[in-house]
């Protein structure tokens, strides 16, 4: 077998690949045989099907898949022998034609998308803004407030508040304003919080046990599929259902703050871990920061990605990635759908080239023990989003279960490499730290 390699420009190059009998007879021969041994005809015992016979129905596919799997083989290990930096993969070429009946020799031909060459400079000139959340009394007053929605407790009040969840009995009027015999007759549960209706709001604000009003329907439901829903009506019937209510008021529940105590500081943080306010709130403010700092990380990562991909201005081998786009997409992919994703496509892949580049040239490395610990923080947060805590054994369990899923564990590594790539930037490079407020920095 011959390879050669002929450079078209810095980013594309087309591959010559010469094979002749000797670099595939015996793959051919050998893939052959393991199909006689399981093949099946009329008149032959299964595995004793004459040689003759199996060459003749399956040697022409025998012989373009083990070309295929020989040339493939073939190029990777030309590209990896070759230190070739290729984008996507390659493409055989269009015009290539073979006569698989009577050809003994083969020249097959591919394109090559080759990656730019560059140099990345992390240095205090590169100046990037990072932004943070002004954390103020304001942000933790808010924040003290969820805590203590979060963590509060059922009450049962006399009259019902804007926020409160009103149980009701429902019977439906006639025109006359009178119970309608074989009507809707329905036990539910109306949350004034989320009653869109100002002027069903309004009527039931206010109103105490056993208090009678009439309401119309549409006061209370604002679609057909609502009223199926709440009224157990058919979404056909709720479609023209516009009846006027009667409302009898059996219950009020209203979730009252929990108080600012040892108890709800004993709740969030664990016993006897916070004593007072003071505590309290300078615990939020540490927690604050630690989730804020996250969200500083990702913008800087967007800065970064952004500048970078601007003033470098890496060129691709657009054409060749088009082509092989279209080719390797799941759906079929137009040319106008193309061109008009193709362009954040090559600024993703700008910024792959421009991460791994630093990743390369700063020696930065994922080992597996950061890999399972990243792993397992994330476990433990998502437990924890639940207020659940799981066991250190559990928590390990999971974490192998994850690990050993190749996509999930690519991702847990690619968000690794990421921090480093971003650590890396924040200690050799010049920051323009921004504090702005909570609402600024979410902000579009």
């Amino acid at each position: 077998m011959n390879i050669t390699k002929q450079a078209i420009d810095a980013l594309n190059a087309e591959l010559t690949i010469e094979v002749s009998p000797n670099d595939y007879e015996s793959r051919v021969s050998d893939a052959l045989k393991r199909v006689q041994r399981q093949a099946a005809m009329p008149g032959f015992r299964p595995g004793k099907v004459p040689a003759g016979l199996i060459k003749k129905q399956y040697g022409t596919q025998v012989l373009v898949d083990e070309l295929n799997k020989l040339l493939n083989d073939s190029i990777y290990k030309f590209v990896e022998e070759q230190q070739l930096d290729i984008l996507g993969n390659p493409m055989p070429k269009t015009e290539t034609l073979v006569d698989w009946a009577n050809q003994k020799d083969f020249t097959f031909k591919y394109d090559l998308g080759l990656a730019p060459q560059f140099n990345v400079t992390l240095d205090g000139s590169q100046t990037f803004t990072y932004k943070t959340v002004k954390i103020d009394e304001e942000l933790v007053d808010k924040y003290v407030k969820d805590v203590r929605r979060n963590y509060g407790k059922p009450v049962n009040p006399e009259t019902a508040g804007e926020k409160d969840v009103v149980f009701v009995d429902i019977v439906e009027l006639d025109a006359n304003g009178e119970i309608l015999p074989g009507g809707v007759f329905k036990s539910t549960s109306i949350s004034l919080e989320r009653l869109k209706n100002e002027a069903g709001k309004a009527k039931l604000t206010g109103i105490k046990k056993e208090d009678k009003l009439t309401v119309s329907v549409n006061d209370l439901y604002d679609t057909a599929l609502d009223k199926s829903i709440s009224l157990g009506i058919d979404k056909e019937a709720a479609e023209t259902f516009n009846s006027n209510l009667q409302l009898t008021v059996k219950n009020i529940a209203r979730l009252e703050d929990a108080d600012l105590n040892e108890e709800l500081f004993d709740k969030v943080y664990g016993k006897d871990n916070v004593k007072t306010e003071a505590e309290f709130r300078d615990k939020i403010k540490h927690e604050l920061s630690l989730m804020f700092n996250v969200d500083s990380d990702r913008f800087l990562r967007g800065e970064v990605e952004n500048k970078l991909v601007s003033k470098l201005n890496l060129q691709l081998p657009d054409a060749f990635l088009k082509r092989w786009l279209k080719a390797v997409n799941e759906k079929p992919l137009n040319d106008e759908e193309l061109e008009k994703e193709y362009p954040s496509y090559a600024k993703a892949m700008q910024w792959r080239l421009i991460e791994n580049k630093i990743i390369k040239d700063n020696g930065i490395k994922v080992e597996a023990a950061e890999a399972e610990a990243e792993a397992k923080a994330y476990i433990q947060g998502e437990y924890a989003r639940y207020g659940q805590a799981a066991s250190e054994e559990e928590v390990d369990k999971i974490a192998k279960s994850l690990l050993s899923k190749e996509k999930e564990a690519q991702k847990i590594f690619e968000n690794l490499y990421t921090k480093k790539v971003i650590d890396l930037i924040k200690s050799n490079c010049t920051l323009d730290i921004k504090e702005v407020s909570y609402e600024d920095f979410f902000k579009n």
